[in-house]
């Protein structure tokens, strides 16, 4: 694969809950395995994280509000 770029991008819709259970699941991945695996097209891919990372945190409220979390190494 060497320095083939993946780009996974989902957008759903769903409860809070389930929302905070996703991120609970990535933090669990991140902090357990350090790294974090995903699927795409029924491939299973995994990202090794180093143990220091740049996190950035923006919040955006208005009409239509969001939080973005962004993870970088």
């Amino acid at each position: 694969m060497g320095d083939e770029l993946i780009e996974v991008e989902n957008e759903t819709t769903m409860r809070r809950e389930e929302a905070a259970a996703r991120l609970r699941e990535l933090a669990d991945q991140l902090s357990r395995h350090n790294q974090v695996a995903f699927s795409r097209d029924g491939v299973r891919y995994t990202a090794a994280v180093p143990d220091e990372v740049t996190l950035n945190v923006e919040i955006e409220l208005g009409e239509e509000s969001e939080i973005e979390v962004e993870i970088r190494w």
